[in-house]
């Protein structure tokens, strides 16, 4: 709140106090904290003049700085009705209406204020702030560069102004700007924090770290930013440090949004299962009562409950991207010979959803589409980026665009169908959509759920991973693909050349139970299988993807436990696809995850000829793999329960034949099946736009469907 104006010295000697003498102490007990004596004096004033413009001003202001807006509003309300011109009332009017959410009256406050008083700095600021929670982000950095240029020296300013920038994602400049209030104020602790921030924007992990270094060593206990420096850890993949931050922001702050599941998630990362049960329990607790828990994409391998995953996603969407205030999408449809449909995603680079989906976008119809491609991600200069680039009619790099200046551009070249190719996932960019960018906006392959949003009309799907009587736990209106809702590339390499099992460091003899997939998704009660497993299979091995001296360290103790040799589980480091494909050849069966499948992962084991072995859960991200595997003519390797998981695996590996003749049978199938046509993908996936188009043309809402097979 700003400071009631100066009161004039008392111009009576008598010894009754006069109300300007009662006033002037009102003024100094605020000035020192002491509010209740302020409010107290304000009332005996107010006793005896209900229309006392200074009393009812710090009545107002009092009562605002103590939470009690609805009377803080109705004082306020009072004093101006007395004095309209006082610039100073105006602009706290307008701080109690930004406090009760009435963001366009604030906004009309501020600006009345700084007509009355035009070189009103803090009025400036105020104005700047509502500015930018109505997502006006020119007209407030503007408004910050007025108010700098009456008082340059007011580190405040710069810092508000960095904020802006920010949101603009002007990431150097909003550096700038951080650094410019730090040389004012060299303690300015929450500076740091945000300076670290943009660094983290920036891909700067390391100078972000030494950032939020500097703001704890100010502040201490300043919980946020220990969550900050806890997630810059954790881009690095120090997942331990990165728990202790998390663990001591919580002490210092229990309600911290999402900090609980960020370190679960982070100890999942480092197969650090202290406490796995209780705290996941509590992480899924916490969802159904709607607090602020988990980040979507990290409860994907937590929740194996589709409701669970509605109630994260909405929670999130609340948080990250709510209704915009100042949107000015109108509705409507647009008329075009072709279908203008773009992808949006953070993830065109040498990249598994690129991977993917590279043959798709080459192949797509140009006699009826016209496609785009709005890439929100960096430029990694790889051979895949330049064949995204050229698989598009046009590529529009977007990454330093704010989400405004995106949706603004996308509504310029009339995008008919805008596809989400981010989802939750890093890079997530939901303010796009939530501005709805385009008439119809879907979500497909990124991200493996429901994004819980109202501004998503679709998502792509097929049977087996949403099952009719589960679509009232999907906030989009489902698309059914009828074989598989993944796309593959039918022209992916694999390095010609095999690796000898020495040179993986796999023993010449013995089974090879494989799982390449990222370690968050293995959990306590699947790692007891795999252990069990090995028992009853001598000689047999586990081969995981590397990853750090922790995880390596935790997961070889925990096999310890179980009776298993630490030797027995054989880390294979991160190298080129092609060569990573090649050597899965010398696994002998992929055993897939849950609650969160394989995705990419098994459509990479299958590709190369590896048999994968998965347990059908019940959300999206736990059905992924039987979907391929029903695409691909194996059913059989999908099962029902994590015993008859357990009982399938043994038997397989104990009975050779068995496990050939399934070998045998992906190969053939490896041709034939539908999930490595692409065009056959590409055929069906168009008539899903073309029926999502023809639906809008006609003025119908968006509504589930299904796509028929073809040839």
């Amino acid at each position: 709140m700003n400071m009631p104006p100066p009161y004039s010295a008392p111009k009576s000697n008598a010894a009754r106090p006069t109300a300007a003498d009662v006033m002037r102490r009102a003024v100094i007990d605020f000035q020192a904290g002491n509010l209740a004596e302020a409010e107290r004096l304000c009332r005996m004033v107010l006793g005896a003049r209900p229309d006392h413009f200074d009393a009812l001003h710090l009545s107002g202001t009092i009562a605002a700085r103590r939470q009690r807006f609805e009377e803080a509003d109705r004082l306020l309300r009072a004093a101006l009705a007395v004095n309209q011109e006082s610039a100073e009332a105006q602009s706290n009017y307008g701080n109690v209406q930004r406090a009760r959410g009435q963001l366009v009256d604030a906004l009309a406050s501020y600006e009345r204020a700084i007509a009355i008083k035009p070189t009103f700095v803090e009025a400036l600021n105020n104005l700047g702030g509502v500015l930018k929670e109505l997502e006006r982000f020119d007209q407030a950095l503007a408004t910050y560069d007025t108010a700098l240029a009456l008082k340059p020296d007011l580190a405040v300013l710069h810092f508000n102004r960095g904020v802006v920038l920010s949101a603009l994602k002007r990431h150097e400049e909003a550096l700038t700007s951080y650094d410019r209030a730090l040389a004012l104020n060299k303690d300015f602790a929450e500076a740091y924090n945000n300076r670290g921030t943009e660094l983290a924007a920036l891909k700067r992990h390391e100078e972000a770290i030494r950032s939020y270094d500097r703001a704890l060593t100010l502040k201490p206990d300043f919980a946020e930013a220990l969550q900050n420096r806890g997630a810059a850890l954790s881009h690095l993949g120090r997942h331990e440090a990165a728990g202790k931050d998390l663990e001591r922001a919580l002490r210092l702050d229990p309600n911290l949004p999402f900090a609980r599941g960020t370190l679960l998630h982070s100890r999942m990362h480092d197969c650090d299962w202290r406490d796995y049960e209780q705290e996941s329990h509590r992480v899924i607790a916490d969802v159904r009562a709607g607090k602020r828990a988990i980040q979507p994409f990290m409860f994907l391998a937590v929740s194996d409950c589709p409701e669970d995953q509605l109630s994260c996603s909405r929670a999130w969407v609340r948080e990250q991207c709510p209704p915009s205030v100042d949107s000015t999408w109108a509705g409507g449809r647009y008329r075009h010979d072709r279908i203008r449909l773009a992808y949006v995603s953070a993830h065109f680079r040498d990249h598994p959803m690129g991977q993917l989906m590279a043959a798709l976008f080459e192949q797509h119809d140009r006699n009826r589409f016209e496609t785009i491609a709005v890439s929100l991600g960096r430029d990694d200069h790889s051979a895949m980026r330049s064949r995204l680039r050229a698989a598009f009619e046009k590529f529009v790099d977007a990454e330093q665009l704010s989400d405004r200046e995106v949706v603004e551009l996308m509504r310029e070249m009339e995008v008919d169908i805008a596809v989400d190719r981010t989802g939750f996932t890093t890079g997530a960019r939901p303010g796009i959509f939530a501005m709805r960018a385009a008439p119809i906006q879907v979500n497909y392959l990124a991200y493996p759920g429901t994004m819980g949003a109202d501004f998503i009309d679709y998502l792509i799907a097929d049977e087996t991973i949403i099952p009719a009587e589960q679509r009232r736990s999907y906030a989009e209106k489902i698309v059914y693909l009828p074989d598989c809702y993944q796309v593959n590339d039918s022209g992916r390499r694999i390095a010609e050349r095999t690796p000898t099992r020495n040179e993986v460091g796999l023993p010449e003899r013995g089974f090879v139970f494989c799982s390449f997939n990222n370690h968050y998704k293995i959990t306590p009660q699947l790692f007891d299988i795999w252990m069990s497993l090995m028992r009853q299979v001598d000689k047999s091995v586990l081969w995981l993807l590397d990853s750090t001296a922790t995880t390596r360290r935790n997961l070889w103790r925990e096999a310890a436990a179980r009776g298993i040799d630490p030797q027995r589980l054989v880390f294979a480091p991160r190298i080129a696809t092609e060569e990573h494909l090649a050597r899965h050849r010398l696994a002998d069966l992929f055993l897939d995850s849950i609650p969160c499948n394989a995705h990419t992962t098994a459509s990479d084991a299958l590709w190369t000829g590896l048999p994968v072995l998965t347990c059908l859960g019940s959300t999206f991200a736990g059905r992924v793999a039987a979907s391929l595997l029903r695409a691909v003519g194996l059913p059989e390797l999908v099962t029902s329960s994590l015993d008859e998981y357990q009982s399938l695996a043994l038997r397989l590996a104990k009975e050779p034949p068995t496990l050939q003749e399934i070998r045998q049978k992906l190969a053939h199938n490896h041709a034939v099946a539908p999930l490595f046509d692409t065009d056959r993908f590409r055929r069906h996936i168009e008539r899903a736009y073309v029926e999502m188009w023809e639906r809008n043309q006609r003025g119908e809402s968006p509504a589930s469907f299904e796509v028929t097979a073809g040839t």
